[in-house]
């Protein structure tokens, strides 16, 4: 799927809002300056969630991918 490693997997697979996008902050919290966070989630507006939550933390979004009903967020942590 991806091309680059990741430093955490945190799967949200069958959660609904706003549990992604808590559990994710709640992971970030973890992770050091320039890891990578992949976020699995099956919740469609995890898309628009993940975009707002990355522009309101200053964290990075790398990209989004689907695999079927799956959602593949990559998060790089910059602060």
């Amino acid at each position: 799927m991806s091309e680059f490693a990741t430093d955490r997997v945190l799967d949200c697979q069958g959660l609904a809002c706003p549990l992604p996008v808590v559990k994710t902050a709640q992971e970030m919290k973890k992770l050091s300056v320039g890891d990578v966070l992949e976020l699995l989630a099956t919740d469609p507006g995890v898309e628009p969630d993940m975009r707002a939550w990355s522009s309101r933390t200053g964290n990075e979004l790398i990209k989004i991918e689907r695999d079927g009903q799956v959602f593949h967020v990559f998060l790089r942590k910059t602060r």
